[in-house]
């Protein structure tokens, strides 16, 4: 089974850690069973014995992961269900319980700890500070360094959103090909770099550009981009249109970064968006990204498919149609 624990509870409310905590566990028991099946499921949705059903020992051996995701919406009675076998599981199954912290679920969390399971917190970085770290984590990851003026332009330029910024340091690794990536890099990609990411396919979305979008989209998969980082920045794009529709129109970008939590450029950036949207269809939207991020995560067979549903949607959410 790898170094992957029999059961792994991923606790906490950064997503993007939390994926990568899974990732990580699917990939140590895929690196000693290549085969492995790995079962994705929400939490919400799973009924009482079925967990037991994926759990129970294969009559040939072979291994499987079981993921659950929001686990703290599992039912009274799958929670005694789980903390059960937690604390005898199989030889055969890995169980990542993914659980965003908070008092919901609690028996849960509780029980699992006690019945021995792996604990990975995945908090929130609330600290620009922690944030700079994990800019130069990801570029040590990729092989590289960044300048820490850069680091900081970077994050002064990005927000504080972890799979935005990660999607950021991976596509700056790409264009550049210095050892150590400067701030004349990151001033660069920000101006408007032709490269595709998931940025590029949600400006064109919020801005009712449907072929240009599904071009992008198309492009971004071809080139390795990950589905949950374009989904990241479709949810990124309305949460920007969301917050500055509702800020004062007489307020200047720089009065209002402090409160809306965002660089003054992105403002801007939104103010000129916005032109078309009005809240019914910013709310079909959102909820439409959201049911792509489930998709996306395992709750559907196609993520391609799924992005590009999501987009006719946004962008026919934009004028009411």
């Amino acid at each position: 089974m790898g170094n992957a624990a029999p059961v792994t509870l991923v606790s906490g409310d950064e997503e993007l850690l939390a994926d990568r905590a899974v990732a990580s566990v699917v990939s140590s028991v895929r690196a000693a069973e290549p085969t492995a099946e790995v079962h994705d499921l929400v939490g919400a949705k799973v009924e009482p014995g079925e967990l037991t059903r994926l759990m129970s020992p294969s009559l040939f051996g072979d291994r499987s992961v079981v993921v659950v995701r929001n686990a703290q919406d599992l039912t009274k009675d799958v929670v005694t269900e789980t903390v059960k076998y937690a604390a005898h599981p199989s030889d055969d199954v890995t169980l990542v319980l993914v659980h965003p912290g908070g008092v919901k679920g609690k028996a849960l969390v509780d029980g699992v700890k006690k019945a021995g399971a792996q604990v990975v917190t995945v908090a929130k970085l609330t600290k620009a500070g922690e944030r700079i770290d994990f800019i130069r984590n990801e570029f040590r990851g990729l092989g590289r360094t960044i300048a820490p003026a850069a680091a900081h332009a970077l994050l002064d330029a990005v927000g504080s959103d972890l799979r935005e910024l990660a999607a950021a340091c991976s596509q700056l690794a790409f264009d550049t090909q210095e050892k150590t990536v400067g701030e004349a890099a990151v001033a660069r990609y920000h101006r408007g770099r032709a490269e595709v990411s998931g940025f590029n396919v949600a400006d064109m979305a919020v801005e009712g550009k449907l072929a240009e979008a599904l071009e992008q989209l198309r492009w971004a998969l071809s080139t390795g981009v990950a589905p949950v980082l374009i989904v990241s920045a479709l949810a990124g794009g309305l949460r920007s249109l969301a917050k500055v529709s509702g800020a004062p129109r007489n307020a200047n970008e720089n009065q209002l970064a402090g409160r809306l939590g965002m660089p003054p450029w992105k403002i801007r950036n939104a103010r000129r968006q916005l032109n078309g949207w009005g809240p019914e269809g910013l709310s079909r939207a959102i909820q439409a990204v959201a049911t792509a991020d489930e998709q996306v995560k395992g709750g559907g067979t196609d993520a391609a498919y799924a992005l590009e549903n999501t987009i006719q949607t946004i962008v026919h959410s934009r004028n009411g149609r």
